[in-house]
């Protein structure tokens, strides 16, 4: 259950906050291997080694956020995160190099509008029988994960009424939303087959659903998270993937694991997690039994504590259990309706580095609910 952590973050302006497309520049005066670029010119991406422990993972990150964001300000540049720019227009320039023109070429405009930013956690299962079982289950409760980390309520400088467009805008792209079940590693192999053969997946990297299989690093890698404000609130979010998967591989264990649930019925709850986030309502996957987000989330982390506790996690743990009173989404939008677009945009800017999140600003999201 070795966790490794993939965040994406912005590259910014310090005089506007909007977007400088420089994160090649950063990149390459930086040389290290675990900070790279990404598809759009602003993005750059902080990529950790597996650690044994969240609390390892989140060491490095910090790291990697401390590095980077000193190499920005050598450039004359500010760093944050958040899923996506509250202000910024919706399509940006991207970077040159092969790979992205290759998608450029492929995807047109659409590869300009994906200017988002996202927390992809990949947790190694051991045990090959365990896998794909784990990988099914897992697919019912994204929706879970997509509410608890939603961090993007604005977008091209208006409230979108979504706790988070990060799903919306990504979906304009193929292979992209709750993931397909598989009945077998025979099945995988066949897909990818069928997926070369077609053209439209190249290799396992072209697979963008918001979790998948990860033959390269042996993982199950969760990429329907938003981008972290702070490394503490990445942490929490990684904590709870890392307890839900090893909940859910115990439970196989025990052959107490149901069925792969329909896709159209985790859909349904995905609208609801980034149309209304904590505020909205989850359907159980087989009977339709609503439950309110919040509740759900509460019940299923009360559920994972002593699974947090074998697994050394059970700080960060509760560090999600303080986003399901206040997310990123709520504390932005009650940031933003306080200070402005631009202001806001400092402000994440200023907790980049942050290594916990900020109380008076999760009171006012509390308040700004009410």
């Amino acid at each position: 259950m070795t966790v490794g952590l993939e965040d994406e973050v912005m590259v910014l302006d310090p005089r506007t906050f909007d977007f400088a497309p420089q994160g090649a520049r950063l990149v390459a005066l930086l040389g290290d291997p675990r900070i790279r670029t990404e598809l759009p010119a602003a993005q750059v991406e902080l990529v950790t080694g597996p650690g044994a422990t969240v609390s390892a993972a989140a060491r490095e990150l910090a790291e990697l956020r401390r590095l980077a964001a000193r190499g920005a300000r050598a450039l004359g540049l500010r760093l944050a995160a958040a899923a996506v720019h509250p202000f910024a227009p919706p399509s940006g320039p991207l970077n040159d190099a092969p790979h992205y023109s290759d998608l450029a070429a492929k995807y047109g405009t659409v590869a300009m509008r994906q200017l988002v930013f996202g927390l992809h956690v990949h947790v190694a299962v051991r045990g090959e029988d365990r896998v794909v079982p784990v990988y099914n289950a897992l697919r019912e409760h994204l929706p879970l994960i997509t509410a608890l980390s939603a961090n993007a309520p604005f977008y091209g400088g208006r409230d979108t009424g979504l706790a988070s467009v990060r799903p919306e805008i990504s979906t304009l792209l193929p292979r992209q939303g709750v993931p397909p079940a598989f009945a077998s590693w025979e099945h995988v192999a066949d897909t990818f087959r069928f997926g070369r053969a077609a053209g439209s997946v190249a290799d396992a990297g072209s697979w963008w659903w918001e979790a998948r299989l990860h033959p390269r690093w042996g993982t199950v890698e969760v990429r329907v998270a938003d981008a972290q404000s702070t490394v503490s609130e990445a942490a929490g979010i990684a904590a709870f993937i890392q307890c839900l998967i090893a909940w859910l591989a115990d439970r196989h264990d025990a052959r107490d694991l149901p069925a792969p649930a329909e896709t159209w019925r985790i859909a349904e709850n995905r609208w609801s997690a980034y149309r209304h986030g904590l505020d909205g309502t989850m359907a159980e996957a087989r009977t339709g039994a609503r439950r309110p987000t919040r509740e759900a989330l509460a019940m299923l982390l009360d559920r994972l504590g002593s699974v947090a506790t074998g697994l050394g996690c059970a700080a960060e743990l509760r560090t999600a259990r303080d986003l399901v009173a206040c997310n990123g989404s709520e504390r932005l939008r009650a940031v933003i309706a306080e200070r402005g677009l631009p202001e806001a945009v400092a402000w994440l800017a200023d907790r980049f580095e942050a290594p916990h999140g900020d109380s008076r600003a999760q009171r006012v999201g509390r308040l700004s609910r009410r």
